[in-house]
């Protein structure tokens, strides 16, 4: 028998910093948000006290097939018994990279690492090392990484780590084109996510017409167009995220979904950026283990023969309908924003997220894990029965926070 939640965070707290860091530091959720976990299967996880949840976060975007699909263990299984972290890459890296290069159509090259952090930032290396310039310019607010240039806290960070970078308002193309002039000429890349995802904060779609203003600015500058997919790439489209919108970006940076919950980054770019990309002194002693590539290939592989997108977005359309009915008879006014795959909800005239975190905690209570100011994520093992059993928790959950709050 395992240790309870409660005995592990005491345990925790003796020897890791804090209990827990980072953005899975369950004490900045919200009450009632377990740490621990133990285990987890097709879209629902237990956690350290046993508890069942129908799991509407997929480990923070990494699960897209679903916890521990049958194709991806089986690729796993079959390349950890042949060898994980060798002298050298093994053959499937090759094979990865060929996948990728064919489903993704801005796709020359690949480039492999280990999390989002280091794709976005071995892009701008590639964007630098190509022009020769300095500036990125970014949106405000958007969330890109972990490293000392895009950290949102500035602890253990310097200004200067900063300096480079010039802030724009996502969707306006106007004042991305005011940021660049800002930069007299000295621009490297345009690094933008595919759609405005920055936390606490309503969602928002990209306007078509700015993505293909972006992409226009940066050609007309001379800059590299980086488009940061790692949260939504591979749930919205398999050939990347604007790709509907016909903006083909320089680079583009991957990660979360590429193997359902094995570790693996990836950026891919432009045959201009082929040589630049050849110069950089990027690496890292895990970034090449066979593992994570046999996962990736059977992931991406799973994801084209079953339609993923179209059944991410079933299962989106249904919750969101779902939702949006509950809140309306249980008289809240709400807000849902963002592509359904990766949804959000948010209560009027919630400032101070009193409403969204009594709200969630009252969801984990009835078997559904959500969160009160972070985007949520579906996959694609989410059943019309798996979102029917989320929506009879949610249910309870805001007839909970009715009799809490009343009505409004």
């Amino acid at each position: 028998m395992s240790d309870s939640d409660a005995s592990l965070r005491e345990r925790a707290a003796k020897v890791v910093p804090g209990g827990m860091y980072g953005h899975l530091n369950a004490a900045i959720f919200g009450p009632g948000y377990p740490q621990f976990f133990l285990r987890g299967e097709g879209c629902r996880q237990w956690d350290a006290d046993g508890r069942e949840y129908v799991d509407l976060m997929c480990g923070w975007g990494p699960i897209i097939l679903g916890h521990r699909h049958p194709a991806v263990e089986r690729a796993v299984a079959a390349q950890q018994a042949a060898g994980d972290c060798l002298n050298g890459p093994g053959p499937v890296m090759v094979e990865l990279a060929e996948l990728m290069v064919d489903t993704i159509p801005s796709a020359d090259w690949v480039m492999f690492s280990k999390n989002g952090t280091d794709a976005t930032t071995q892009a701008l290396m590639v964007a630098r090392a190509a022009t020769g310039r300095a500036k990125v310019l970014m949106a405000h607010g958007a969330y890109h990484g972990a490293d000392p240039w895009c950290t949102p806290s500035p602890a253990g960070t310097t200004p200067n780590e900063r300096a480079d970078l010039i802030e724009f308002a996502y969707n306006d193309l106007a004042s991305a084109e005011a940021a660049a002039a800002q930069a007299e000429g000295d621009v490297a890349a345009i690094i933008v996510t595919p759609f405005k995802h920055d936390s606490f904060e309503d969602q928002e779609l990209a306007d078509p017409e700015f993505a293909r203003g972006v992409r226009a600015l940066a050609d007309r500058i001379g800059a590299a167009l980086v488009i940061d997919d790692v949260r939504a790439g591979f749930r919205l489209d398999l050939r990347g995220s604007w790709e509907p919108f016909g903006v083909r970006p320089d680079l583009t940076a991957w990660s979360k979904a590429l193997a359902n919950g094995y570790a693996i980054a990836a950026v891919t770019g432009t045959d201009a950026l082929r040589g630049p990309a050849q110069t950089l002194y990027s690496t890292g002693s895990f970034w090449f283990s066979a593992v994570p590539m046999a996962a990736a290939k059977a992931t991406i592989e799973t994801l084209r023969d079953i339609d993923g997108v179209s059944l991410m977005r079933r299962a989106g359309d249904r919750l969101r309908a779902g939702l949006d009915a509950q809140a309306a008879s249980h008289g809240f006014t709400v807000r849902q924003t963002g592509p359904v795959q990766i949804p959000w909800l948010s209560f009027e005239a919630d400032e101070t997220l009193e409403k969204a975190m009594a709200w969630s905690a009252a969801c984990l209570e009835e078997g559904v894990y959500l969160h009160p100011w972070h985007n949520w994520f579906l996959s694609a093992a989410h059943t019309d029965a798996d979102v029917d059993r989320a929506l009879q928790g949610t249910d309870a959950a805001f007839a909970k926070l009715r009799a809490r709050f009343g009505a409004g």
